[in-house]
């Protein structure tokens, strides 16, 4: 990102942002198995159909999924695949985290566990 103009940044973090939303994280998930149309994705998320096309419009607009008419149906796929090499690097940096914390966890039990107790 270095040496990018704000107006760049805007778009950066505008890309971010449609991955913030948990619901479309769900469907780029989804659509990683195969194109699939509304009315799956929305059964498949438990959300209605408008709801999705929504989320959709949005992953779309990031040229993150495309769409494809076939007869009476839309079926929507990945469009940029590199989006799953970044979802992937996030959840693994916030594995690595947990982890982390984890082990700051039982380190600390076991600090006060070798803390002798006052009497009474």
């Amino acid at each position: 990102m270095q040496g990018l103009s704000a107006e760049a940044l805007e778009q950066v973090a505008s890309y971010f942002q449609a991955l913030s939303e948990p619901t479309r994280l769900h469907i780029l998930n989804l659509l990683r198995e195969g194109e699939h149309n509304v009315g799956e994705l929305a059964q498949a998320c438990g959300y209605t159909s408008a709801n999705i096309s929504r989320h959709l419009a949005v992953l779309m607009q990031h040229g993150l999924v495309e769409r494809e008419g076939r007869g009476t149906a839309v079926y929507y796929r990945i469009a940029d695949e590199s989006v799953y090499a970044l979802c992937d690097l996030v959840c693994g940096s916030l594995a690595r985290q947990f982890d982390r914390k984890a082990e700051d966890r039982k380190a600390f039990v076991r600090s006060v566990r070798a803390v002798p107790r006052p009497r009474q």
